[in-house]
């Protein structure tokens, strides 16, 4: 079946936002009294959502009292601190670059919160993908890995599942495009490793951007 499109995740995939994240969590783990974590703990606590960032992060997580606070704290700051180092992995720009060429469109499906998923995409990938067909974290939709979002996408798009691809850095992704039914290539330069990815029964790994042509029918 000919691909029609490559849904992507964001954080690890496409942007490289740990920098970012980690002065956000620390920032409100600072503000809260706690200290702060390293940039190797917060690689493993990213990938879930901020909700999840902040579990990880404070000690006792969601059972913590500071809980709901120091996540109010961490929204708050990587709301307007989101862009400081983020930038997309090398690469990225040029295989998405070549994807439009084939006509294969693009689109993002992330635990980030919504907004902050839609202005990225306006930053960055404004000229490969329509920021309303990019969803995060938002209500009534399941967060990964659930599949929700990913069909929500898929349907939108106007393709049968067979037609599209997800590809993400963690195990997250790999359970989610499994929920979804789809099939799923895995990256090896995000916030996972490719020993953990294959441990994690990641299906096809890619190391380069450039590599994702090489797994689509076109």
């Amino acid at each position: 079946m000919k691909t029609k499109a490559v849904i992507f995740d964001l954080d690890g995939t496409l942007l490289n936002t740990l920098e970012d994240l980690a002065a956000s969590i620390n920032h409100a783990l600072r503000e809260n009294g706690y200290p702060e974590r390293t940039i190797d703990e917060v690689r493993l606590f990213v990938g879930n959502g901020l909700g999840l960032l902040a579990q990880r992060a404070l000690p006792d997580g969601k059972e913590n009292p500071l809980y709901e606070k120091t996540l109010s704290d961490l929204r708050a700051y990587y709301a307007s601190h989101s862009l400081v180092k983020t930038k997309p992995y090398d690469g990225i720009l040029q295989m998405l670059e070549d994807l439009k060429k084939k006509n294969i469109l693009t689109a993002i499906v992330s635990n980030k919160p919504d907004a902050q998923v839609k202005a990225l995409s306006k930053i960055f990938f404004k000229d490969f993908m329509n920021p309303e067909l990019c969803i995060g974290e938002c209500e009534g939709v399941k967060r990964k890995p659930a599949p929700d979002s990913l069909l929500k996408v898929i349907k939108n798009l106007g393709f049968k599942k067979d037609e599209c691809i997800y590809a993400g850095d963690s195990d997250v992704d790999i359970e989610t495009a499994g929920n979804a039914g789809i099939k799923c290539i895995s990256v090896s330069w995000g916030f996972r490793s490719r020993d953990f990815l294959m441990e994690h029964n990641a299906g096809t790994i890619i190391d380069r951007p450039d590599q994702l042509l090489q797994f689509l029918e076109y």
